[in-house]
C-alpha cells in the first residue's frame, strides 16, 4: 500500500471512530472529515441537524463549516471530504461549491438504507428544473430586483 493509501485509509478510519463515537452519544451514523494538502486535517463534523434543528446541519457540511472558518474558503479548494457514509445531494452540492476535489466514504448509499438511512432519491431532484420540484416555486419579477446585482456589479467595476 502506497503511503498516500495509508493516509487515506487512516483517515477514513477517523472518520468512521468519529460516527461510532456521536452514535454512543445518541446521534445519527454520519461523519466527515475534510483533508488538505498533506494529510492535514482542516475540519471534522458530524451530522448535527437534531442537536441543532438545523436541516442542513449534515456532517459533511458542518466538516466544511468548520475547516473554512478555521483555515478560509481557499483551504479547502482541492481538498478531500472523506464520509463515513456516502454524501446525499445536499452534501455532494456543497462539496461542489466549496471545491473539494476528492470525495471517499466508507459506506455507501445503499448500505445507508438497509440501516434506515434511505436519501437515494435525493440525487435525482437536481435533474429537474427548481420549478417541477416537490414544493411551489414563485418567480416575482419586481422592477427593483436586478438592482442588487447592478450595485454589485459597479462596486466590482470600482474596486478594478
Amino acid at each position: 500500500m502506497r503511503t498516500h493509501d495509508s493516509e487515506l485509509m487512516d483517515h477514513v478510519h477517523e472518520a468512521i471512530r468519529i460516527s461510532r463515537e456521536h452514535v454512543a452519544q445518541g446521534g445519527i451514523p454520519f461523519s466527515g472529515v475534510i483533508v488538505g494538502t498533506g494529510g492535514r486535517i482542516l475540519g471534522t463534523g458530524f451530522n448535527r441537524v437534531r442537536e441543532d434543528n438545523d436541516p442542513t446541519a449534515h456532517a459533511e457540511v458542518v466538516a466544511l463549516r468548520e475547516a473554512t472558518t478555521k483555515h478560509g474558503v481557499r483551504a479547502v479548494a482541492g481538498a478531500t471530504l472523506i464520509a463515513s457514509g456516502e454524501p446525499c445531494a445536499l452534501c455532494y452540492m456543497a462539496a461542489l461549491y466549496a471545491g473539494i476535489g476528492h470525495v471517499v466514504h466508507a459506506a455507501d448509499r445503499r448500505t445507508a438504507a438497509r440501516y434506515g438511512f434511505d436519501y437515494t432519491s435525493s440525487y435525482s431532484i437536481f435533474a429537474e428544473d427548481p420549478e417541477n420540484w416537490p414544493f411551489q416555486v414563485t418567480a416575482l419579477r419586481l422592477p427593483e430586483a436586478e438592482q442588487p446585482f447592478q450595485d454589485y456589479l459597479a462596486m466590482s467595476r470600482a474596486r478594478r
